[in-house]
């Protein structure tokens, strides 16, 4: 067995651990200020998956809202977030951003015109405001669901999914959080998905990065992998370093 198949079995090993650890930290964070409770952007994808099934066991189903937001999304996701409602007792609602999305884009391309990538990640911005409108409201806090795979590289929206009140998952791997998510009974459907930012039509996440999930977790975890895959990897961990500091000031 290879250093990255050993860590994913001690990880296995000890996952109960894991998860009740992440359980607490939410509590702290929500109970210890005297908040409401947490409301999770839910995208058919397994790290809101994860990251709600941990709010619905740290708060009890009562105390979290899951968002779906669609803009004009695959429906194979929109089958996937109520799955995932129904498998762990999650409130779930629905918050078209389609209109908003054809109101905005427009006006923003009197300006200039947007290329797709620009437009998928205007779509993640209207979904954080979404988020926040919905917190606001109630008195609770945004949960992020960025994974440390993806945060390494910058593969979220600055001001869309990069922006929250809390993450309970940012210090595990893609392979680290399928692991976590059988732990939690997330249903098969988003285990085996290939995963995907639902930023525009036959969008997924490794098509886009040029490089597999297992290039980037055996990096993190091993400190080796398929050195072309290292380049690319080096290089947009550079370019985003900006995501993952506070907002220079002088």
């Amino acid at each position: 067995m290879d250093k990255f198949q050993e860590h994913l079995a001690h990880y296995q090993a000890h996952v109960k651990e894991d998860l009740e650890k992440r359980v607490a930290f939410i509590r702290e964070q929500i109970d210890g200020p005297g908040l409401g409770g947490a409301v999770v952007g839910i995208s058919g994808g397994i790290d809101s998956a994860v990251s709600a099934a941990l709010c619905v066991r740290a708060l009890g189903r009562e105390r979290v809202i899951g968002v779906w937001m669609p803009a004009y999304s695959q429906a194979i996701h929109a089958e996937d977030a109520q799955k995932l409602a129904d498998a762990i007792g999650l409130q779930l609602v629905t918050v078209d951003l389609g209109p908003a999305f054809d109101a905005i884009v427009p006006e923003i391309e009197k300006v200039l015109p947007l290329d797709d990538k620009t437009k998928g990640n205007t779509k993640a911005r209207l979904r954080m405001t979404t988020l926040y409108a919905i917190a606001n409201q109630k008195g609770y806090l945004v949960v992020d669901t960025c994974n440390r795979s993806e945060i390494y590289i910058g593969y979220m929206t600055k001001g869309g999914d990069g922006l929250a009140d809390i993450n309970p998952v940012a210090s595990l791997t893609k392979h680290e959080i399928r692991i976590l998510a059988r732990e939690l009974g997330v249903p098969e459907s988003i285990l085996t998905k290939a995963p995907s930012a639902d930023l525009w039509e036959g969008q997924t996440d490794e098509k886009e990065m040029g490089f597999s999930y297992e290039d980037l977790d055996r990096l993190l975890i091993t400190g080796e992998t398929d050195p072309e895959a290292k380049k690319r990897i080096d290089y947009l961990h550079r370019i985003s370093e900006h995501k993952r500091r506070p907002m220079p000031e002088v």
